[in-house]
């Protein structure tokens, strides 16, 4: 019979975390389940588009995976006046490079986000795309689809556009779009602020006289120049709209969009590919990543860290493997909140997608033994795929600032903010009570993207010096020859896209205070980001080598010199500005200190695994597919070939909002795989028989046995067995199995559905040497039909089984309107035995003992059974109740026998309760289990208790409301 213990192990099963609280809502950093369809690395921008955009199909799971944590909406965040204020904060990886010798020798910070949204939360929420011919080049590099026209689609995608709110702003500011390039219906809202400083004019028409033009539309990809630029900004409360806001908080509610904070992903799971010594012994140091927290919750993972399922078989640590003809299958990834906390697992039955961003893909892609294979030989990381360019060809957009106040006080200064505190003070109740207000302009958006032929008379010595150096003359020393060729072939169209007055090479950023700060946007200097240990925990080696090649440095010596022209035209004099930094008088020398010193990042790195062919040193195809591998990918910054003339977030949302239609096209009418694959474990009467090494295991669990989940999925055109190691215990077997029917307008033949029944008894029974029987019974050949496996089972010496007989029973399906768009029903066996001591195949007979269980909680997740002296689990096969599939799950201690009795009254209350009984035929499955009809807790007629109807009402209830039930 069912004890209350058992009825609850069902119910929550059944539901998600938060739906006992909450029917259609999920907490972040609720209980896991043990796979998912997708499991996305990073939570930052891309991380989140690609989760929400796959997390539209109902059918699949989703998981994006944050080292960080979530913020609280603090103002700091939202308010646009803070803009650059967090950086270095709770929010920032607060990452470092290595000492830039070719500049002062000294160190510079390299802010990255840590939290959910990423680096929207972060920047300067400047929301620009670039020019044409960055994207055109990207697809002159062997990246169909990649041009601008394939861009476009994408940028208008994932903006909701707004224009200026004044047409009298509009004119003065020179502030135009055109409709036919902008989107309107998309997730980030995109639009301007609700004050403008004049002295933006003042630039705008000073750049003017000195031939750079004003663009028309700064997101049209059209020219080079001058622009009022648009930020991700709510035009109504005129707050931060980061990715977070966009692509998560509206979608939370979906049941199969899991997001989890707190967790850094340590190691790709790559099946054949043993771990390295650090994730197999962890280290003890502390987290040294940066000065982010140290440390996350382990509550809600779903599963305890002793419990990890194994994670393929060891191989030869150091095989060069040619990723041209390589295929690699990723199982899926390890993850720890700190690094003296013990790995867990979770397994992608689709695909693994990194969107960890341009330094930490490349860290994470190497620990996982996919790069150099010099570097990874120095860690002793074991080698999977051999692939240089992993961390190579880093770009950035290097920046030097400048310092010329103005001191014309009849214009309003953003400085005036932080020195005079009655004006901050009105400024702030402004934009509290009004929305309006200096307050409300925080993002330095009078900008200018000038060509290299207006700001300078010796552009054609400085792009003719470029091509005249040999490739190698600036690069690091020892690259292999395919990064070699990569850049000569990036170099080549740097040198002819400069010399045209259509392509941006600096970047003027104006902060309406005097400073007219100077960036490179086609850097010629190329760096790296390398793991420094096997700890992923350590920050990586971060060597950007700015203006390592000399042609950067004249280009940037170009643009202060252009700045002291902008400062002398008569509109500029106007604001009397300063010339503090550099001097006025600043001679060439003095030029280059300054830039010597004064070089820092943009906060835009990229690169690092860049979309190219692998003989040009490229990491992932034009499927942003890591080459070598088969359901390995990367979105984010790091796949940029070259970086485009812009402030990043616009280009990588659209890159993940297009990567996201590339993987779903690729998913396309293909069925999951198996969990792993090429490390399947048959376990004998004998002990273990695999071609290869078994993982490795604790002393006290030599002898263990290592059981599979074999999942079928079951339609009109397919089936798929796939298998998913399970966790071993010195004192358990579990065994699950499952068989899925989906919903579909073509009736399920009863042949197709018991023949994959058939072949799921015949899997999970060769799996562990069993015989097994299936009883013929009559499949309802209706668009969605439920059926129940129930089974007998008999304890003996070694297994604690020697015979396993199967039956079906049917159910009448679900009500029409209930079980349209792709509702299935899932068929999970769960068979477990336990005794007081280590099972293994030489273990004398032991019967399991119910007097010495214990009740444990059980998360949707997990299933974990009071059937062993410990706490036992499973990672069984999972799907979300309703959406799009039920969940049935029947539980079977080792004595198991009879259920029919608990069937009738369980059938008999729901129908009681107002469950129409269409639908209440295909729900009692679900509330089933069976008991030892010789516990010691048995009822002896068979009945259920007062407290399991209790819990059996209690799910009705949420049923009812569910399906709106009288």
């Amino acid at each position: 019979m069912l004890t209350s213990t058992s009825t609850f192990i069902v119910l929550s099963a059944l539901l998600p975390h938060s739906t006992l609280g909450l029917l259609f809502g999920r907490d972040i950093n609720a209980p896991l389940l043990p796979s998912y369809d997708y499991i996305v690395v990073g939570c930052g921008i891309s991380g989140l588009v690609v989760t929400n955009r796959l997390s539209e199909d109902p059918s699949v799971t989703v998981l994006c995976i944050e080292a960080g944590i979530a913020d609280h909406y603090e103002p700091i965040i939202q308010d646009p006046v803070y803009v650059g204020a967090d950086v270095g904060g709770i929010y920032d990886w607060n990452l470092a490079t290595v000492p830039q010798y070719q500049l002062d020798g000294g160190a510079r910070p390299m802010p990255q986000g840590k939290v959910l949204g990423g680096g929207s939360i972060l920047n300067a929420m400047c929301w620009n795309r670039g020019g044409q011919d960055d994207y055109n080049t990207w697809e002159d590099f062997g990246n169909p689809g990649w041009g601008w026209e394939g861009m476009l689609p994408y940028f208008m995608k994932s903006e909701t556009y707004t224009p200026v709110y004044s047409e009298e702003i509009a004119q003065q500011y020179s502030i135009n779009y055109d409709p036919s390039i902008h989107g309107f219906s998309g997730p980030v809202a995109v639009s301007y602020p609700k004050f403008f400083y004049p002295q933006s004019i003042n630039l705008f028409v000073a750049l003017n006289l000195l031939g750079v033009p004003t663009e028309f539309d700064p997101n049209d990809g059209l020219g080079a120049g001058a622009a009022f630029v648009p930020t991700d900004l709510e035009p109504n409360n005129q707050t931060r709209a980061d990715a977070r806001r966009s692509y998560y908080d509206p979608y939370a509610t979906r049941e199969n969009f899991h997001v989890i904070t707190g967790q850094q992903v340590t190691r790709i799971i790559i099946d054949g590919i043993a771990g390295d010594p650090e994730s197999e012994n962890p280290t003890s140091a502390g987290n040294n990543n940066g000065e982010g927290p140290s440390s996350g919750g382990t509550g809600g993972l779903g599963f305890s860290p002793d419990q990890t399922p194994p994670v393929g078989q060891t191989s030869s640590r150091f095989v060069r493997r040619d990723p041209s003809t390589s295929n690699l299958r990723i199982a899926g990834v390890e993850f720890a909140p700190n690094a003296t906390a013990p790995r867990q697992t979770v397994y992608a039955t689709r695909e693994v997608i990194v969107a960890a961003g341009s330094l930490h893909t490349a860290q994470l892609l190497q620990l996982s033994g996919i790069g150099p294979a010099s570097l990874l030989e120095t860690f002793d990381i074991p080698l999977a795929l051999d692939l240089p360019g992993v961390g190579n060809n880093l770009q950035d957009h290097c920046l030097v600032g400048t310092f010329y106040p103005y001191n014309n006080l009849s214009y309003p200064l953003p400085t005036e903010l932080t020195t005079n505190a009655t004006y901050n003070a009105e400024a702030q109740q402004e934009y509290l009570t009004s929305k309006t207000g200096p307050w409300t302009a925080g993002s330095p958006n009078a900008l200018a993207f000038p060509p290299l032929p207006l700001i300078s008379n010796i552009s054609d010595t400085i792009l003719n010096d470029a091509s005249n150096q040999s490739p190698t003359d600036y690069l690091l020393p020892g690259l292999d020859s395919t990064l070699v060729a990569g850049y000569s072939a990036q170099k080549a169209s740097l040198v002819q896209r400069l010399g045209r007055r259509t392509t941006a090479a600096i970047e003027i950023i104006n902060n309406n205070a005097g400073s007219l700060t100077v960036s490179v946007m086609h850097p010629f200097s190329r760096g790296s980001c390398y793991i420094n240990s096997p700890n992923p925990f350590d920050p990586p080696s971060i060597d950007p080598r700015w203006l390592t090649n000399p042609a950067d440095r004249q280009v940037l010596l170009a643009a202060l010199l252009f700045n002291r022209q902008i400062l002398a035209t008569p509109p500029m004099l106007e604001l009397q500005a300063a010339q503090f930094v550099p001097p006025i008088d600043a001679d060439e020398d003095a030029l280059n200190e300054v830039i010597s010193n004064g070089i820092r990042t943009e906060f835009h790195p990229s690169g690092t695994c860049a979309m190219l062919p692998l003989a040009q040193g490229g990491v992932v195809d034009s499927h942003l597919r890591v080459w070598g591998t088969q359901n390995l990918r990367v979105v984010d910054a790091s796949i940029f070939p070259l970086i485009p003339a812009a402030h990043l977030q616009a280009v990588v949302y659209a890159v993940a909002e297009k990567a996201a239609d590339i993987i779903k096209a690729d998913n396309y009418g293909v069925p999951p795989s198996q969990i792993p694959t090429s490390s399947s474990i048959n376990a004998t009467s004998s002990g273990i028989d695999s071609s290869v090494d078994p993982p490795p295991t604790s002393a006290a669990s030599t002898s263990s046995i290592m059981a599979s989940t074999t999942s079928i999925m079951v339609s009109t055109t397919s089936i798929v067995v796939s298998t998913i190691s399970t966790i071993e215990s010195t004192t358990s077997i579990v065994v699950s199995t499952s068989a899925t029917v989906q919903a579909s307008s073509t009736p399920v033949s009863p042949t197709v559905l018991s023949n994959s029944i058939s072949s799921v008894i015949s899997t999970l029974a060769s799996s562990i040497s069993l015989s097994s029987t299936l009883t013929s019974s009559s499949i309802s050949s209706t668009a969605a039909s439920s059926a129940m496996i129930s089974g007998t089972a008999k304890s003996s010496a070694n297994l604690g089984y020697n015979t396993i007989s199967f039956s079906t029973q049917t159910s009448t399906p679900v009500e029409a309107e209930h079980s349209s768009e792709g509702i299935s029903y899932s068929l999970p066996l769960l068979i477990t035995t336990a005794s007081e001591s280590t099972v293994g195949p030489d273990t004398p007979s032991a019967t399991p003992s119910a007097s010495s269980s214990t009740s444990i909680s059980t998360s949707q997740s997990l299933t974990r059974l009071p059937q062993a002296s410990q706490t036992l689990s499973t990672a069984a096969s999972s799907t979300r109740l309703f959406e799009p599939s039920i969940l049935s799950s029947t539980f079977m201690d080792a004595s198991a026998i009879e259920a029919s009795v608990v069937s009738s009254s369980v059938m008999a209350i729901l129908t009681q309760s107002g469950i129409p009984p269409s639908i209440a035929s295909s729900i009692e499955p679900i509330i089933v289990a069976t008991q030892s009809a010789s516990s010691p807790s048995a009822s002896p007629s068979g009945g259920i208790s007062p407290e399991e109807q209790s819990l059996i009402e209690a799910f009705i209830q949420l049923l009812t409301q569910y399906f709106n039930v009288d």
